[in-house]
């Protein structure tokens, strides 16, 4: 298993919430995918915000996540406005 801390843009803080949603390897992380692992972030800290989705599909595409495609930069934020929008 795989530290968190050493995929890109995952830092000690973004791992350490991670883990506590039952998130704790690079490999649990990239199985969940950016959604689900937001998803579950968001109800437990919901003041996750939308760079924190980019920074897990940019861990788990290997990217900064400031270089992820626009189309996919897209996607993530409606999932985002989606989730704020159903509260």
């Amino acid at each position: 298993m795989t530290e968190l801390t050493s995929m890109i843009n995952i830092g000690r803080e973004l791992a350490k919430k991670l883990g506590s949603v039952g998130i704790g390897s690079a490999e649990e992380l990239t199985r969940s995918g950016a959604e689900g692992a937001f998803l579950k972030l968001k109800e437990k800290y919901p003041n996750v915000c939308l760079v924190h989705l980019y920074a897990l599909e940019g861990a788990i595409c290997n990217l900064e996540f400031n270089s992820l495609p626009e189309g996919r930069k897209k996607e993530l934020k409606e999932f985002s406005d989606f989730l704020k929008n159903s509260n």
